[in-house]
């Protein structure tokens, strides 16, 4: 088996806040941004979720993150498109892009968490009937690419200017960081075929198998056959890794009993659409690295994404990104490219 050699490290965060105080989880998702570039991890990475107690609107706060940070990668993951204009997301994403010096990197799903109560609310009308799936996300690359609008005599007026109208703030190297956080066979083919790039974290569907690993590395190897585009294919893995080298011992057994209690999901398909899930990694980073070592899909990729699981605190969130940083990565091959670790110690 081929030794894993991890080029990019990122991690994903929940972005978690209390009801009473959602300033204070906010902030401290948006510290941890900070924290995270200081170690020197090439990206940081938000979840976007509506009704829940988390960031309902990842470009206004990626836009805050990319004030607070300087050199990290900006991701979100994933952006359900059924809620969301195609026009007006792609405004929002083009803006905080410019914002950040062009750091965004923007991941879409097709799937409507909460339907039954939101899509009354995002369309007026019967939104049962629109299309929600891939055709509206191709629609927000196609407004990011900046096409002018009406005709080429069409322009428009506005105070002290004359222009030809099309999205702005104009970016076109934005389309260039489009992902798709792909589960299962179709919609892994469709972001190939379209030039996106692919994320793959710790779920995946059994399309013909009952085993995890054997359909993970089935939708890599389909994905990187059908990959059309001129620049090279990005591909992350995710997983979710909780080193407790540096943690006390009431935290070792916090962590441990978060694996216990999520451990039996790996054992067999779950739900009508048989999802399969991957085991947390939860231990020193000796016992991490010899099961990274023996993961044959960690094995085909360059990047890695650490999954910070939803029910810990900031706390830990740190003090797992800094054992990771330091006892596993290096051991995986990765190096930062910046060194940026004054300040950054526990």
């Amino acid at each position: 088996m081929t030794d894993p050699t991890i080029t990019s490290l990122a991690f994903l965060t929940p972005g978690n806040f209390s009801d009473d105080d959602p300033r204070t989880g906010l902030e401290e998702t948006l510290q941890l941004f900070v924290y995270g570039e200081r170690l020197g991890f090439d990206g940081a990475w938000i979840r976007q979720r509506h009704l829940e107690h988390g960031v309902g609107s990842a470009a206004v706060f990626l836009a805050a993150a990319g004030q607070r940070t300087e050199r990290v990668e900006l991701g979100t993951a994933v952006i359900p498109i059924g809620y969301e204009s195609p026009f007006r997301l792609a405004e929002d994403l083009a803006l905080a892009d410019v914002l950040s010096g062009g750091r965004l990197q923007v991941g879409f799903s097709t799937g409507m968490p909460h339907a039954e109560l939101l899509g009354d609310l995002v369309f007026d009308g019967d939104w049962r009937g629109f299309d929600l799936s891939y055709g509206r996300i191709a629609r927000v690359i196609d407004n990011l690419r900046g096409d002018y609008l009406g005709g080429p005599d069409t322009v428009i007026q506005s105070p002290g200017n004359t222009q030809r109208p099309r999205l702005q703030p104009h970016n076109p190297d934005l389309v260039n960081r489009i992902w798709y956080g792909g589960s299962r066979l179709r919609s892994t083919l469709w972001a190939a075929e379209n030039g996106l790039n692919l994320l793959s974290g710790n779920i995946v569907l059994g399309e013909g198998t009952d085993d995890f690993t054997t359909a993970q590395l089935a939708l890599l190897s389909a994905y990187r056959r059908a990959f059309r585009s001129d620049r090279p294919a990005r591909l992350a893995l995710g997983r979710v890794i909780v080193p407790f080298d540096s943690a006390d011992a009431s935290t070792r057994a916090r962590y441990r009993d978060y694996a216990a209690g999520r451990y039996e999901r790996t054992l067999a398909p779950q739900g009508p659409k048989r999802a399969l899930f991957a085991p947390d990694l939860v231990g020193t980073a000796e016992q991490i690295l010899e099961q990274l070592a023996a993961d044959p899909v960690l094995a085909t990729v360059s990047e890695l994404r650490l999954e910070l699981p939803y029910e810990f605190h900031r706390a830990d969130y740190e003090q797992i990104l800094h054992d990771v940083r330091h006892l596993i990565a290096p051991e995986l091959g990765w190096r930062p490219q910046v060194a940026q670790l004054r300040g950054a110690g526990r």
